[in-house]
């Protein structure tokens, strides 16, 4: 068993000590595109941290606004070894980094301080921050996280993914959402790397090809039980994945973990990594009678990821409002 840590704070386990569920938030990237950013770039949405920064705020104000009571920050394909390869330094990559955490940390102080004089906070929770760490496979940009085997060892894995986790740990985000992992040994590689931050607490969420398997093809509930002994890892689930696969999924991680569970699936629609472009129509036009069903399977954590809205996140918040 690891090690407890004293001066842990788990700010997922103090918010759903006072609410049934958490809202997440919806797609940031894809969003960011429906408003005019162009981001058929390897960087994706950390092009706009360069390029639009005063729009990813607005799309994290809009999420608040719709209810979410997480934001997922813009630092998915924020990598060092990405920025290197647009001519930036390490200084510089790091402060993008911190950037995008500022920009979520601002919209929802300033969203915070309009419910508070409108009384409105008093029927929400204050919201988190959650700093987003993509998996190695984003920084190929080559769609590396819907298959996973990287050809790369564990080491070379926990190297990669250190500094980046250096800096946000550091950065004023509430905890870490590492998502869209395709694999165990990914997942493992990050419960390493978290445990040299013993302050840190962070998501571990998985990208499934089918109801009951990683992108890679390893169970997902024998990934959670190999997760359990890490008291770092505050939640564990599922995002970007097709939504009809969503319930299994769960099903199969509240077998084998006790860990509070998120869903936060993509809109259903295909996406083709060689052309860069969705395919099909989305799974659920009600995405809140799909959210009920998710947590009734368990989830604890729902919103969702590509191609979903705030549109999506007020449905689930207002069915959540009623919940609670």
């Amino acid at each position: 068993m690891r090690s407890a840590h004293t001066m842990l704070i788990d700010p997922i386990a103090a918010a759903l000590a006072r609410r049934p569920l958490l809202v997440l938030d919806g797609a940031l990237a894809t969003e960011l595109e429906s408003r005019g950013a162009v981001l058929h770039d390897p960087l994706w949405s950390a092009k706009s941290l360069i390029e639009r920064p005063e729009l990813i705020k607005d799309v994290h104000r809009d999420y608040f606004d719709a209810g979410a009571d997480v934001a997922t920050t813009a630092t998915y394909q924020a990598s060092f070894a990405g920025f290197a390869r647009r001519g930036l330094d390490a200084a510089r990559a790091a402060e993008l980094m911190r950037l995008a955490v500022a920009l979520a940390v601002a919209a929802r102080d300033e969203f915070w301080a309009t419910s508070t004089a409108s009384n409105e906070h008093r029927s929400r929770l204050r919201p988190l921050v959650a700093a987003s760490v993509g998996p190695y496979g984003a920084m190929l940009a080559d769609g590396s996280e819907y298959r996973g085997h990287y050809g790369v060892d564990g080491r070379t894995l926990q190297d990669f993914h250190r500094p980046r986790i250096a800096v946000l740990a550091a950065s004023g985000a509430d905890l870490l959402a590492c998502e869209t992992i395709p694999s165990l040994d990914e997942a493992l590689a990050l419960a390493a790397v978290l445990e040299e931050f013993p302050e840190t607490t962070a998501w571990i969420s998985f990208a499934c090809r089918d109801g009951a398997h990683t992108c890679e093809g390893q169970e997902i509930g024998a990934c959670a039980a190999r997760l359990a002994e890490y008291p770092q890892i505050a939640a564990i689930g599922v995002n970007c994945t097709a939504p009809e696969h969503v319930p299994s999924l769960l099903a199969r991680l509240r077998a084998r973990t006790v860990k509070p569970l998120l869903a936060y699936p993509n809109s259903g629609e295909r996406y083709d990594a060689k052309d860069k472009v969705w395919h099909g129509r989305a799974a659920h036009e009600n995405f809140a009678a799909a959210a009920r069903t998710w947590y009734g399977a368990g989830a604890r954590l729902i919103g969702g990821c590509c191609r979903t809205s705030p549109r999506e996140i007020r449905a689930i918040k207002t069915w959540e409002t009623a919940l609670a």
